[in-house]
């Protein structure tokens, strides 16, 4: 099986077994339901990749700070970056779709393959072939948190005299950008590599722009894991939304 093809299919296991696990925990409370789906998903994708991939290493986001502390990752070729479940909230909330599993692979210093799973939704966007998104008329739509949109999303509605759609997880949100719902993604202030490999990967293979804030390239499997901020849009706004962006 081709890397492109584990990505693609352990996201979508993962994802059929966070519906069965969010049917099983459909009465217990939001925090034990969150807690059984990161549990669960992480505890499938780890065995898994042990099993069809053993000799890479893995960056999850449910690891603890000791295994990552212990992981072989910063010396390896080859990396899965991976999100169990990416959207805890919205997944907790039963009447919600936006919450995703990332499924991603950096091997020698990119990102080679990807897969976001959209359980809810019923698709997985994965590598090597994605869709570009078709041209919508109408004003820009900036896809931001229902809950803290931050400053600079805000900065570049303004500037482009765009509108907001609000949505739950990052891998929703830039999804939303691939499937053509969504015209840009902004984030700044809080988000690591497990947030966005995956997603980034599949947006690159639909032919989206994909940096930092700034401009700069994204670099995962870093010692630190942090990569606080990103900007993901259709080609033709990037100079546009990044002469905003490059300023906050």
């Amino acid at each position: 099986m081709i890397d492109h093809e584990v990505a693609e299919r352990l996201a979508t296991r993962a994802g059929d077994l966070l519906l069965d696990v969010r049917a099983e925990f459909a009465t217990a409370d939001a925090a034990e339901r969150k807690a059984a789906g990161d549990k669960r998903s992480h505890e499938f994708l780890m065995t898994e990749l042990a099993r069809l991939r053993p000799n890479d290493a893995v960056l999850s986001e449910e690891a603890t700070e000791e295994e990552r502390a212990n992981s072989a990752r910063l010396t390896s070729d080859r990396v899965w970056i991976i999100d169990p479940l990416d959207g805890t909230r919205e997944f907790s909330e039963l009447d919600r779709d936006d919450w995703a599993v990332h499924v991603a692979l950096w091997e020698s210093g990119e990102l080679v393959a990807g897969a976001v799973a959209l359980p809810a939704q019923n698709t997985t966007l994965h590598t090597p072939e994605v869709a570009a998104p078709r041209a919508v008329d109408g004003p820009p739509r900036i896809v931001v948190s229902r809950t803290r949109p931050p400053a600079v999303a805000l900065a570049v509605r303004d500037a482009l005299d765009g509108v907001l759609v609000e949505m739950g997880s990052a891998g929703a949100k830039v999804a939303a950008v691939i499937q053509g719902r969504a015209d840009v993604y902004v984030h700044a202030g809080g988000q690591f590599e497990w947030d966005s490999a995956a997603p980034v990967a599949v947006a690159r293979a639909a032919g989206l722009h994909t940096s930092r804030i700034d401009g700069s390239p994204l670099v995962y499997n870093r010692e630190d894991p942090k990569l606080p901020d990103l900007v993901v849009c259709r080609p033709e706004l990037a100079e546009r939304v990044l002469a905003i962006t490059s300023t906050q």
